[in-house]
């Protein structure tokens, strides 16, 4: 079982300190500047669009942020990208911006010295030209990535806040090694998805400690994908449940025919599927409007060939992730006292449609500085844990043509504060 106590770590201020400091300032010394934080980027590929260069153009251009062009808080002082195909932007951006591009991992942490030389460290392993294992999942050097920045921790004596993004691994003894190492060496750990972070239309979420019984996102995209995003959708608002998150026990995934028999009978889940298709704004429409009233049987008939994933927790919580030919992601949760189902759309502007830079990528780059600038993580590295589980799970019984895969090492335990920390701005 994994320990799911957060590290949270508080730094005062010494009022003998305190004074001094005034006591320096009246007699007219200069004024001390405090040192801004430092960053490393650890990229896989850096193309327009990749997830390398939504990260890597925030950090240093800024973005849109509550009403105005914020500038980061903390500075991106090297990078070490794996992959330069052809139409890379690194190397431009690295001559525009003054920041050193190194040949390794090891080098780009530690600013070619000798030890550790910068505040925090951001890992995106997502796209480039990467094998594929058995069940099509490709095998991103995230895990790889990890290790040899762990070396350069260890190597140096400290460690640094982490981000990672998206799941952590498609192999589940290496997601756990890389949470127990955090843990063991004490850095703060952050992972996942914007899905969590971004716009919520409505602005709405779960009560902390909520009588939730089952949550069900209604997303689109491939598995080892998009699935992942759609499980983060269901997951940030599952975990607010009275008694909070205890892991799973089994995911079975079903395709075509076999999905949609199987959804027909279960009713509470077919409920809370329409009412996240609701609040889809990409539903199939002619002459300029829906082509039927939404409900399962309308569902079936336009998405034959949907696929997804059920899943029992071990409370017996259920979550539902259908991924049909929309173009956004959507849930809905039922109250089991009240009856009440909550639904939204966690709002995706996507690059070409109602934004061209990907916005929701803001509060996310927002949650790493202040990760970096605080030392604390703003929720638990353990909601990727699992769901980084659910998606290799959901994946291997695709593969197995709809064979339930049970889960006892996914017994992933954790809670997270009553404070929200999607955008509302």
């Amino acid at each position: 079982m994994l320990n799911a106590d957060m590290s949270r770590r508080s730094f005062v201020l010494g009022s003998a300190g305190a004074v001094l400091a005034a006591s320096r300032a009246s007699a007219g010394s200069a004024p001390v500047v405090k040192e801004r934080k430092k960053v490393a980027l650890i990229g896989t590929v850096d193309f327009k669009m990749s997830h390398t260069q939504h990260f890597l153009d925030r950090l240093l251009m800024g973005y849109k942020w509550d009403g105005g062009w914020h500038k980061p808080d903390v500075d991106l002082v090297s990078v070490y990208i794996d992959q330069f195909p052809e139409g890379e932007l690194a190397r431009g951006r690295s001559k525009q911006f003054n920041v050193p591009i190194y040949p390794t991992v090891a080098e780009s942490l530690t600013c070619g010295t000798s030890k550790l030389a910068v505040d925090g460290v951001l890992i995106i392993g997502e796209h480039g030209n990467y094998p594929k294992n058995e069940m099509g999942q490709t095998l991103y050097p995230r895990y790889a990535f990890f290790q040899q920045m762990v070396e350069v921790f260890k190597n140096s004596g400290r460690s640094v806040p982490v981000f990672n993004d998206k799941h952590l691994s498609t192999n589940w003894v290496e997601c756990v090694a890389m949470v127990d190492t955090a843990k063991k060496m004490g850095f703060p750990f952050l992972a996942g998805s914007s899905l969590p972070v971004t716009w919520r239309l409505p602005s709405v979420d779960l009560p902390h400690g909520s009588a939730l019984k089952e949550s069900v996102c209604v997303g689109y995209g491939t598995p080892d994908s998009y699935d992942f995003h759609g499980l983060e959708t269901a997951q940030c608002m599952s975990e607010r449940r009275k008694g909070g998150e205890v892991g799973i026990s089994s995911v079975q995934s079903l395709k075509g025919e076999a999905m949609w028999n199987h959804a027909a009978t279960q009713e509470t889940t077919s409920r809370l599927m329409v009412a996240a298709l609701t609040r889809s704004q990409s539903l199939p429409i002619v002459e300029g409007y829906e082509t039927d009233p939404i409900s399962l049987d309308w569902a079936r008939k336009n998405f034959p060939d949907a696929y997804a994933y059920f899943i029992e927790h071990r409370d017996g919580f259920k979550t539902t992730l259908f991924m049909l030919p929309i173009q956004d992601f959507n849930y809905a949760g039922l109250d089991g006292e009240t009856g009440k189902i909550t639904s939204c759309q966690m709002y995706l502007p996507m690059p070409g449609r109602a934004s061209s830079t990907a916005d929701f990528f803001n509060p996310l780059i927002h949650h790493v500085e202040q990760m970096v600038l605080t030392n604390k993580v703003p929720y638990p590295v353990e909601r990727t844990l699992l769901t980084s589980g659910m998606t290799m799970a959901g994946v291997e019984s695709l593969f197995r043509k709809g064979e339930k895969v049970m889960t006892p090492q996914m017994e992933v335990r954790y809670q997270v504060g009553p404070e929200s920390t999607f955008w509302r701005s």
